[in-house]
């Protein structure tokens, strides 16, 4: 229990991104771009949302609480990998390991509730257009992004609790460029099968259950899409949809192959690669889908650079 105790305060060793690549300061560089990327494009977003008074709708609100969930998540990793190689230091301490988990938890349980809050939005906007300002007021709003955030925290405090407090008896090397749950679990003495099920449980409940009810109101929408006459009003319907299907597949599916399957059956490198999905080229994509396929996002960059038509008939 002594030599238990002493281990937990110890730093630990982050071996880094893929330590045995030939290149891999290629990939941290590129990383480098991406998170530059990111950064840019959600705070841009941000910006042009609380600007320009026509994205000041529910569905520009959950996008731009989406936008902070990533710009957060991108930040909570990437800084940290950064500094670590070009220090040439590969070490964390405990405080600042148990706070990566923590954030990482929380803003990935936020991001999959507001997906699915996301999806309620369309839903009720496609299918009942004529009670949408009604049903998703601003209050509503408020509300679908403070439970977000804190059902994103509870679990969060839940997975860093317990993960923080598992013995480490012998090496305290983590295959990872960041601390993650199952990779710290990989290298507890302690057997871990009885909260592999537990973790399994909770990704029921923040992903299965998620997509479950993202597929059940993409399911009523498509279904009143083709009901619809108006070719120009399937269009439009079918556009803002695919945007927000395309980051739900772009987030949940890596989601569902690290935590809802064995972590015994993952290799570091697949996790590593897995992980740099979802926490580096997703966030910077999200901004990127939103903007590009989106006419009322690129009117309002081109209002802020000058270049918009309406304002220049108006001058």
């Amino acid at each position: 229990m002594k030599e238990a105790n002493e281990t937990l305060a110890t730093d630990f060793i982050l071996l880094g991104l893929f330590p045995n690549m030939r290149f891999v300061s290629i990939l941290i560089y590129a990383i480098i771009l991406i998170y530059l990327t990111a950064v840019t494009g959600n705070f841009t977003l941000l910006l042009l949302i609380a600007m320009d008074l026509r994205l000041h709708t529910p569905m520009y609100f959950l996008l731009s609480q989406l936008s902070l969930v990533d710009l957060a998540l991108i930040s909570s990793t990437v800084p940290k990998m950064m500094i670590n190689f070009f220090s040439g230091r590969k070490t964390i301490t405990r405080l600042a390991c148990g706070t990566q988990i923590f954030f990482f938890f929380t803003l990935g349980g936020a991001e999959c509730i507001l997906l699915t809050l996301m999806a309620y939005d369309r839903y009720v906007a496609v299918c009942n257009p004529l009670s949408y300002v009604v049903i998703m007021n601003h209050e509503v709003c408020l509300q679908m992004a403070v439970v977000s955030w804190i059902g994103g925290i509870l679990a969060s405090t839940a997975h860093t609790i317990y993960t923080m407090n598992l013995p480490i008896c012998g090496s305290r090397e983590i295959h990872h460029f960041f601390c993650e749950m199952p990779a710290i679990m990989k290298i507890s003495c302690k057997d871990t099968s009885t909260y592999e099920l537990v973790v399994f449980v909770m990704g029921i409940s923040f992903i299965i259950i998620p997509f479950g009810l993202i597929t059940a109101s993409y399911i009523f929408i498509f279904l009143t899409v083709l009901r619809m006459k108006s070719p120009q009003g399937r269009k439009k319907a079918l556009a803002t949809c695919s945007s927000h299907l395309m980051v739900v597949s772009f987030y949940l599916g890596p989601c569902v192959y690290l935590y809802m399957t064995p972590g015994s059956s993952h290799s570091p490198e697949q996790e590593q690669a897995v992980s740099v999905f979802c926490t580096v080229l997703t966030p910077m994509l999200n901004p990127l889908i939103y903007s590009l396929r989106n006419k009322d996002v690129v009117g309002a960059l081109q209002k802020v650079l000058g270049k918009h038509p309406v304002s220049k008939q108006n001058t």
